[in-house]
């Protein structure tokens, strides 16, 4: 199924070009992998993916059964993009339950499986100020997966991640994908791509540009 389409795309910001014509498929229950060199317009992808900004041209088709009917931001999607704005003075829990508590799906024990699931103690009291930027990391992948969503946009997930949290997570992401959910990554490590990525594709001249397909598991 054809859950994600991106038709002619184009779209500047003051004067520079980012894409032209670009079109990319994305189905259910693939993960996908876009790589570019930083500015070429990954994060701009994923935000035109999510309603966040439009195209200047072209269209983002999002299958019916993902569209919200009261906002652009198509539901069930989690996100990693821009990382989520958190309050210093709380705990990584207590923040958890304050992104939780605007749809209000899920109770706190939920929050606290999906801490525990990326490495984090949810009865900790250490204060998000105080967090590592691994740690901080942990908490925005805990926010795209807590509702248990069915398509993942993540930006460098595995950022300033220790060797076996990016382990641990792989293994979640590749899971997930056994269960049909859909993953478009991006990450700047190749092995990231290489373990993981059915598709990938390359932004190369404003254009999103299929590259070889990866033999997975």
């Amino acid at each position: 199924m054809k859950l994600i389409e991106v038709v002619n795309v184009s779209k500047s910001f003051k004067g520079i070009q980012i894409f032209n014509q670009a079109n990319a498929v994305f189905e259910q229950g693939n993960i996908y992998g876009i790589l570019g060199p930083n500015g070429s317009g990954k994060s701009v992808l994923f935000k035109l993916i999510c309603g966040f900004i439009k195209p200047d041209q072209g269209d983002i088709i999002i299958h019916p059964s993902y569209r919200s009917r009261r906002a652009d931001f198509p539901q069930n999607f989690g996100i990693i993009i821009d990382r989520p704005g958190y309050a210093a003075g709380l705990t990584g829990f207590e923040n958890l339950k304050r992104w939780a508590e605007i749809r209000n799906q899920i109770k706190d024990e939920d929050i606290k499986r999906t801490m525990r699931v990326v490495g984090l103690d949810p009865d900790a009291r250490q204060k998000m100020k105080s967090y590592s930027l691994g740690m901080k990391q942990k908490i925005a992948f805990a926010q795209a997966i807590m509702e248990n969503q069915q398509v993942l946009i993540l930006d460098e997930p595995f950022n300033a991640m220790d060797v076996d949290s990016v382990k641990v997570l792989r293994e979640l992401l590749i899971k997930y994908k056994q269960e049909g959910r859909t993953i478009i990554l991006t990450s700047h490590n190749e092995e990231d791509i290489e373990l993981l990525c059915d598709q990938v594709y390359q932004i190369r001249s404003h254009k999103l540009v299929p590259v070889n397909t990866m033999a997975k598991v």
